[in-house]
């Protein structure tokens, strides 16, 4: 009879960060409910320690074997893996049995599975998910990695996957526990974009080994991370857990196809019966792992990497543990063993209604052994990592422009699906086999040709205006940053189309690829605009990718370009005498001493040493701040053992160790640079430098800009010494730092660093260099609080950063490896060219000098053009600009009214109503954000009010405010709360933002680092 009871709990239910806990309803696990949640998790006893195994599988979404090797179970000599089989068999396993439970995780493996089954299948997975005995943890298109990721991306690839099972699965599909079990380390954004996507708990795999263990000695492996202590307050929390065994078996009791452990032998009859010695083995390992836990519920991760390919192994042999272990509650035993889920475990430790301790940093460096710590892979594949950026800025200008011109076509998806793709740990972090990698470019580039298609289409109809005649195709320009584009090379005269998807309007600088000097750019009105031709650079001539490029030099021009909207430019060939100034060459390499050489604009000002040829002297002329600032190119050799014992770890993909803290420079003799000058006013100034045969930089001045741009190119790194090299810029200044810097969290909050220093526990350094690197996104900076100096360096990729010693930054741009790390991938981290030899990669820095008080106005808008950049595509102008201007129009816009400069338009996408006929659907998810922190700037950090309406040219209602993941009404968000101990280095100061909004008024706030997520309807057509 007492089987059949229900034990209710009652609360109240409060709104989002409350104090309270949620109502739940334990009910039996053999009785079969149509509901899902938290009110059908198993019965648990409270005199017992319950034990609540998780039957899973985690499955990367590329890694060893690329995505459709893995999901179709091909290349097996690679590794053992298909994930079809794997739900192909879980599947008979739960219909065979109500009391049997399994998690699932990565949705891009099973939006492919699930696309593939007949309605029988479907409906009867549709009936699991309901009564929530198959449930979907996560539920992002992949488990996406911490550190390389930008939260734009991992906002979109959460999106996609909750997108997908909201439409299959309703309510019941909506995930309410996140599960990031294997990323090599875990950020604090990605904590808060999870609590803002309407998640009410995180367990964590991976931390650094001497944090777990102080975690473990001090019973703290379950706490409440506070994602944006300083900003958006409770809204932000989010109660985390750190899973015992990372996120296999306890040990023995692992019984996949091909695990090693025995299985559980029960016939009486037979010598080798085992139960007595598993039963014993698995109840001291469920109270050795008590220990470390709060209370009397533990969570027990049955299974590992794609795992359950033949579920029955699993399952038969978890039946016997369960009716075993439990049998010997007879005798005294208080272990209650069930079938269960993390949601379930999660609801278990709310009910507790006890304090929790709190947590305000992040999870990074992550090392696994005192020598290892894996910080490689902040830089690892440098190319990789800036296509997965300028994709995801293509990806964003593509869904804006379908969206605004009501194209819906499918191809949008192909890009969408291929960035979220890009996002797991194993992809954008560079950890992956090299053919893996090859197989995610292409992924990128067929995503990326049909979202050219998409711009084509849309476009076209944003510039016939109701003229009878179609434009002329457009054409993508991808390696303009290697000085290559087949159209300004082959075509004159050529149209410019730049699309700017910022929601305000900017003054953009164009480089364009031609041959020659005789060029001259117009406007749309026909007006000649400013140009000046720079020498395409020797290291460029010799980058094998433009082999049959003729470009000999860029066109540079500045034009304005309307806020969400394009402008057209006309480049002509003019056979008129050359109107161009000269350029002007100083050479400094010789042996008697030159006079220095100074690049300065109305903002900044560079000195390089005219004998040397190094920088030397920053000076920033509106404030009068000057520095001493020397820029070198270094690298250090990594460590090259036998992966034996820890301190012969090897540097690889993932762990970056180098051979001994001093790292090689190239520059003992004096720099060959070289200095560009155009005579007359110049747009840039260039100075060029020769670090080495394979190292070379070009340093930009633009005027009208407060930075100063450093594009280096590097390769291919040398290898016939026999030693991998791993290549670091290195800003070295006389500021005093002490010993704290800063990094970016994800392209969003800044985080403040020390050297050799944890929040939450004491570190014993081992590794100096490795041990002190941090991810870096977007920006990294030091400051001099005495001289009120911040010193700035922004990047155009993820990359690893540090500061070694007071006013130094260095950040690591390229690496070549010669031996793997063992951690799995069973390869160097070697990259080649096209023409066999190591990779050239090039990349950007941009370097700021400011005020405290000034610095995040300069880092945070130029990071948003960074990463917002404008999208050039090119026409023929054959006809003339008069043909142009007379039948097709030459500048749009979206925009009625700018946005503020603190407010971003995140997102701009179509959003069909499920059921509607997706042409006719004027449905867009649209996401706007404050872009500062509390306090960052005197006037930019205040609450920004505006109407939706005033902002389009076209009439907008909201139809709904739903959470980050646009999964769910925030009207209906009802998230657990938990009372919280506040750690001593972040007071509790909650400034939760109110989210208030009458769906029938259009006008909202936005507060400081707050992302609000409307769906809306465009009245017009």
């Amino acid at each position: 009879m007492l089987c059949s009871l229900l034990l209710v709990f009652v609360g109240a239910v409060l709104p989002l960060g409350s104090e309270a806990r949620p109502e739940f309803t334990w009910r039996n696990e053999q009785e079969p409910v149509d509901t899902c949640g938290y009110n059908s998790c198993p019965q648990t006893r409270d005199d017992m320690l319950n034990v609540h195994l998780i039957p899973h599988t985690h499955d990367d979404v590329g890694w060893l074997k690329t995505v459709d090797q893995y999901y179709y179970g091909d290349q097996n000599s690679i590794q053992t893996a298909g994930v079809q089989y794997i739900l192909d068999s879980v599947i008979p396993e739960l219909l065979r049995d109500p009391s049997k439970r399994f998690i699932y995780v990565e949705v891009a493996f099973f939006a492919r599975w699930w696309r593939e089954q007949n309605n029988v299948t479907r409906e009867s997975v549709q009936n699991l998910v309901n009564q929530g005995r198959l449930e979907f943890i996560l539920g992002g298109w992949c488990m996406n990695d911490e550190a390389s990721t930008h939260y734009n991306a991992i906002i979109d690839q959460h999106t996609l996957g909750f997108e997908f099972l909201k439409h299959n699965f309703g309510d019941c599909g909506r995930p309410r526990v996140a599960w990031q079990i294997d990323p090599f380390g875990h950020s604090r954004e990605q904590a808060s974009l999870f609590a803002q996507m309407g998640y009410d708990g995180l367990f964590i795999g991976r931390l650094d080994h001497a944090d777990k263990d102080v975690r473990l000695n001090q019973t703290n492996m379950e706490f409440v991370w506070r994602g944006s202590p300083n900003n958006l307050g409770k809204t932000a929390q989010l109660f985390t857990g750190v899973l015992y065994n990372g996120y296999g078996p306890p040990s023995g009791f692992c019984w996949d196809i091909n695990c090693k452990d025995d299985p559980i032998m029960d016939d009486d009859h037979l010598n080798d019966n085992n139960v007595k010695q598993k039963v014993a083995d698995f109840i001291k390992a469920a109270h050795d792992q008590m220990k470390h836990y709060h209370t009397n519920s533990i969570m027990m991760t049955m299974g590992s990497d794609f795992q359950y390919q033949n579920a029955h192994t699993w399952f038969k042999n978890m039946d016997k543990l369960i009716k075993y272990v439990n049998a010997q509650q007879s005798n005294g035993s208080d272990v209650n063993v069930m079938y269960s889920t993390p949601s379930c475990y999660l609801a278990q430790r709310n009910r507790l209604n006890q304090l929790w301790n709190s947590k305000s940093d992040d999870f990074f460096p992550y090392s696994d052994h005192p020598h290892s710590y894996w910080t490689g892979y902040f830089t690892s594949r440098p190319a990789l990592k800036d296509y997965v950026r300028r994709t995801n800025n293509f990806l964003q200008v593509c869904k804006q422009v379908s969206a605004l011109g009501f194209y819906r076509g499918e191809q949008v998806n192909t890009l969408r699906e291929a960035m979220a793709v890009l996002q797991h740990h194993d992809a954008i972090s560079g950890t992956e086999k090299q053919h893996v990698a090859n197989d995610y470019a292409q992924r990128l580039a067929n995503g990326i040709n049909e979202c050219q298609m998409i711009m084509n289409v849309a476009l076209s109809e944003m510039l016939t205006v109701g003229s009878s005649l179609g434009p002329p195709q457009q054409s993508f320009c991808p390696l303009l940053n290697i000085s290559q584009c087949w159209m300004t090379e082959n075509h004159n005269p050529v149209v410019v189309l730049a699309y700017n998807p910022l929601g305000r309007e900017v003054q953009a600088y164009f480089r364009i690829p031609v041959i020659g000097t005789n060029f001259y750019v117009t406007d749309k009105d026909g007006t000649r605009l400013d140009v000046q031709f720079i020498p395409v650079s020797n290291a460029t001539h010799k980058i094998p990718e433009r082999k049959g490029t003729m470009a000999d030099h860029d066109l540079v021009f500045r034009g304005p370009l309307p806020a969400v909207g394009f402008y057209l430019f006309f480049v002509l060939e003019t056979f008129d005498q050359k109107e161009d100034a000269p350029v002007k060459e100083n050479i400094v390499n010789e042996a008697e001493p030159k006079a220095d050489i100074i690049l300065k604009n109305e903002h900044l000002s560079l000195t390089f040493d005219g004998t040397t040829g190094k920088l030397t002297k920053m000076q920033q002329l509106e404030d009068s701040l000057s520095i001493g600032l020397n820029q070198d190119y270094l690298y250090y050799l990594g460590y090259s053992g036998n992966n034996s014992k820890d301190d012969f770890q090897n540097s690889g993909a993932y762990i970056f160790r180098p051979n001994g803290s001093i790292a090689t420079n190239f520059s003992q003799a004096t720099l060959k640079t070289k200095e560009y000058v155009t005579f007359g006013e110049a747009m840039v100034r260039e100075v060029h430098q020769q670090f080495s045969p394979w190292v070379s930089q070009v340093v930009r001045l633009y005027e009208h800009k407060k930075y100063a741009e450093f594009e280096w190119t590097i390769g291919p790194i040398p290898i016939d010494d026999g030693y991998g090299k791993e290549v670091i810029s290195r800003f070295s200044t006389n500021l005093n730092s002490f010993d704290t810097f800063y990094t970016d969290a994800n392209g969003r909050e800044i985080l403040q660093r020390r050297y050799n220093h944890r929040d939450t526990w004491t570190l014993n350094q081992t590794e100096d260099v490795a041990g002190n690197y941090y991810p870096v996104n977007t920006r990294i900076f030091l400051r001099d609080e005495a001289r009120n100096i911040q010193f700035t360096v922004l990047t155009d990729r993820s990359q690893g950063g540090a500061s070694l010693r007071p006013g130094s930054l260095e950040l690591m741009v390229h690496r070549r490896l010669l031996a793997d790390d063992h951690r799995g991938v069973g390869e160097p981290l070697n990259e080649t060219g096209s023409d066999g030899r190591g990779l050239i990669i090039r990349g950007k820095h941009y370097v700021f000098l400011e005020t405290i008080p000034k610095s995040a106005r300069c880092h945070r808008d130029l990071a948003l053009q960074l990463y917002m950049a404008p999208s050039l595509s090119f026409m023929d102008g054959n006809g003339g600009q008069e043909v142009w201007i007379q039948n097709w129009g030459v500048k749009w816009t979206a925009i009625k009214t700018p946005l503020p400069e603190n407010v971003h338009l995140l997102t701009m996408e179509s959003w069909p109503t499920p059921g509607t006929d997706p042409l006719r659907d004027n449905n867009f998810l649209m996401r706007l954000e404050h872009l500062y922190e509390v306090d960052e700037d005197p006037e930019l950090s205040q609450p920004v009010t505006l109407d939706l309406n005033q902002i389009f040219q076209f009439g907008l209602k909201i139809e709904n405010e739903v959470t980050l993941g646009a999964n769910l009404p925030l009207s209906q968000l009802r998230r657990m709360g938990w009372d919280i101990i506040v750690d001593k280095q972040v007071p509790d100061t909650d400034k939760s933002p109110d989210t208030t909004l009458r769906v029938d008024n259009t006008t909202i706030t936005l507060n400081p680092m707050q992302i609000r997520t409307f769906v809306v309807t465009s009245l017009e057509d």
